[in-house]
């Protein structure tokens, strides 16, 4: 008998317009955790000539080590696997832990979708969460995206740039933040307009990350910093701090729209940028500057393409820290024929460099301001300040 060979890729290391050619009788596959056996799983898929492999994902399912009930978390894989769907492909898989099997109604539709094989590894980082011992450290939270950035990068660049910010915030400050696994996904409204963009959605993106804290606060973690490398994201963030801090009223939750663009951020990108407003948003002279110094493998500078053609107003443009008191959502494909906003042509490495070393800067004085704004508002609270004298939670 002979057997196929096959070819693995990893589909976050190509671009949008390569997932575009792709056949859509392609399998793609969503793993639940890693460590799986790819020849049996091209055996279950009929040895096919590729297989695309999506990032993992780190989290969720019973036995991963972080659970949340079972509607919220197979929402967020539905919508994800619907993305790939969208885009027409038909042989769209996600591949969990033999013995997963969600028990739930809702997951019915679900079932057909979903791929079983032994996995020998735990399926879960073993630091998957903070062990007891970091209950007074701020956790962070870092959540990435698998999304288009034009024809030089690929569509991980969310992920790793805000993976490295995190790993490198925990790194500077061991005793005062600890650092979860990155989630690839995140939401993209304009998923439509180019190949290859997931989207988590909206309400279950929100209420899967509210349940994430639920979970962790209930075993006593009090200091979350919910940190982002794709702007899609940030609206829901906002949402989600709130809910989080009106359902657990002694911890503090925190979030910033993006990263580098604080006070830290800001005075370092104007000191070395040399695009113009306009020039950085989105694989722009910023994120490929962090990409050609975290991953220059990945980067194809000969591909790169400047738009900055954006139809700008007084109080509605694009640039990485937006301004103008105008907020919209116009279709992407109206201001960009490649998916890039910016100019990538003027990104180096030496500014990747800098400017990830900035971005991480700026997150540990954020690390610094949670632990003072928690600590003098328990000091508040234990004193008896206004209500909390009368109503003690």
């Amino acid at each position: 008998m002979i057997v196929q060979k096959y070819t693995a890729f990893n589909f976050d290391e190509l671009s949008w317009d390569m997932i575009a050619e792709l056949p859509r009788d392609t399998p793609l596959i969503l793993p639940l955790g890693s460590g799986y056996d790819l020849n049996l799983l091209a055996s279950q898929l009929s040895n096919p000539p590729r297989i695309g492999l999506l990032p993992a994902f780190p989290f969720g399912w019973r036995g991963s080590g972080l659970e949340l009930p079972d509607q919220i978390f197979i929402q967020y894989i539905l919508n994800l696997l619907d993305s790939l769907r969208d885009d027409g492909f038909s042989r769209v898989y996600c591949l969990a832990p033999s013995g997963f099997d969600p028990q739930s109604s809702f997951a019915g539709a679900f079932s057909a979708s979903i791929l079983r094989l032994p996995n020998p590894t735990t399926n879960a980082p073993k630091n998957l969460l903070p062990p007891d011992s970091e209950r007074d450290k701020v956790i962070l939270i870092p959540i990435g995206h698998t999304e288009q950035h034009g024809f030089h990068l690929p569509l991980s660049v969310d992920t790793l740039i805000i993976d490295a910010i995190a790993k490198g915030t925990q790194a500077i400050l061991p005793a005062r933040s600890w650092a979860m696994q990155v989630m690839p996904y995140g939401v993209s409204t304009h998923r439509p307009s180019f190949a290859a963009t997931m989207n988590a959605g909206g309400r279950a993106f929100e209420d899967f990350w509210v349940a994430v804290i639920d979970s962790l606060a209930t075993r006593g973690f009090d200091r979350f910093y919910i940190i982002s490398g794709h702007g899609g994201n940030t609206s829901f963030l906002v949402n989600i701090v709130k809910y989080a801090g009106e359902r657990h009223r002694r911890i503090f939750c925190a979030t910033t729209g993006l990263h580098t663009n604080g006070s830290i951020g800001a005075e370092v990108l104007a000191k070395h940028r040399t695009s113009k407003i306009g020039g950085m948003g989105h694989a722009c002279e910023l994120e490929t500057s962090f990409m050609l110094h975290l991953r220059p493998d990945l980067c194809n500078m000969k591909r790169v393409v400047d738009e900055a053609d954006f139809v700008a107003t007084p109080d509605y443009y694009m640039d990485w820290i937006e301004a103008g008191s105008l907020m919209a959502n116009p279709p992407w494909d109206d201001d960009t024929k490649t998916g890039a906003y910016g100019a990538g042509s003027h990104a180096t490495a030496e500014k990747g460099k800098l400017w990830l070393e900035a971005a991480i800067q700026e997150k540990a004085d954020h690390v610094q301001q949670i632990h003072e704004q928690h600590e003098r508002r328990e000091q508040r609270r234990n004193e008896g300040y206004g209500l909390w004298g009368k109503f003690k939670k």
